[in-house]
């Protein structure tokens, strides 16, 4: 396959992942399930469904002790992120915590030279501060119940931007499944350790519903296995400008879902979108100039 056809194809499968996580608010609003539990099973399932899979066996076969400590260790990042994104739907709704992560790939600019060592660009603090009247804009445009769900949001962005700024770094060290596996068995692991922690332990390990059964499958195969495992092998092939663009469409997916299933424009006023068309516009912006930055 020449580089151009891999190119082509990474992109249209990175594309797909991020339609499928779009799914993922969604779901999470759906299922009626706390956030902690709710992590817990999504985890769970990909886990034992990997326990299975004989390419995972293989694949781990061949990480070192210290890799496999690093990807657990990143996998424990992943399950923080998934317990504040869907503690921000609980709390406000999709529409709202969407719009959080698109912060993300701020976080990201500040974050990632810090992790890789590279030397931090002044320009970037540009766009971390373009992006404040956008999140300002987007609270006062929220009903004040739902603020909260904001901070909570913010934080799952965070931390999805150290995460995802370490499987950027370790991406050619592993297999996809492999790595998938090692991540979401830590994850649930490390919330198993914290149940006991919580105010009501019980809940955590409780059996869900049939409905709730369904959409917790569907969401651990089809928007959390699937897109992780091919965004993985994606990574290796796209510059870090096609990565950004795709995933900086998660949260428009999420909020057009969000309206059609949940009719959630009628709880937010023009002042939320204008704060979206805001933070979008900037995020859209930084991979453009880090492009030309690069070019120069």
């Amino acid at each position: 396959m020449s580089p151009s056809t891999s190119s082509r194809r990474a992109w249209l499968q990175i594309h797909f992942c991020v339609i499928l996580w779009g799914f993922t608010a969604i779901l999470g609003k759906a299922i009626s399930l706390p956030a902690l539990p709710l992590v817990w099973w999504r985890m769970t399932i990909v886990t034992v469904t990997l326990l299975l899979v004989r390419e995972f066996w293989t694949g781990l076969a061949r990480l070192s002790p210290r890799l496999m400590a690093t990807y657990a260790g990143i996998g424990v990042l992943v399950a923080m992120h998934w317990v504040t994104f869907y503690g921000s739907i609980k709390l406000s709704n999709a529409s709202v915590a969407a719009t959080c992560m698109a912060l993300a790939p701020v976080f990201v600019a500040f974050i990632e030279p810090v992790l890789v060592g590279r030397r931090f660009d002044p320009r970037e603090l540009f766009f971390g501060l373009a992006v404040i009247p956008g999140v300002v804009l987007v609270v006062g445009g929220t009903p004040v119940e739902m603020r909260l769900g904001i901070g909570v949001g913010i934080l799952s962005a965070f931390l999805v931007a150290i995460f995802g700024s370490l499987n950027k770094r370790f991406v050619e060290a592993g297999e996809a499944l492999s790595v998938t596996g090692l991540e979401m068995g830590a994850g649930a692991l490390c919330l198993t350790i914290l149940a006991p922690f919580v105010p009501a332990p019980e809940a955590v390990f409780v059996m869900p519903g049939q409905r709730d059964a369904i959409l917790l499958f569907v969401l651990a195969m089809g928007c959390t296995l699937l897109p992780f495992a091919l965004s993985f092998i994606a990574l290796r092939q796209l510059t870090a400008f096609s990565t950004a663009l795709a995933v900086s469409m998660e949260p428009v997916y999420a909020i057009v879902l969000a309206m059609i299933f949940f009719g959630e424009q009628r709880e937010l006023n023009p002042a939320f979108y204008a704060g979206v068309a805001i933070i979008l516009a900037v995020v859209f912006s930084h991979p453009l100039v880090a492009r030309r930055q690069q070019a120069a």
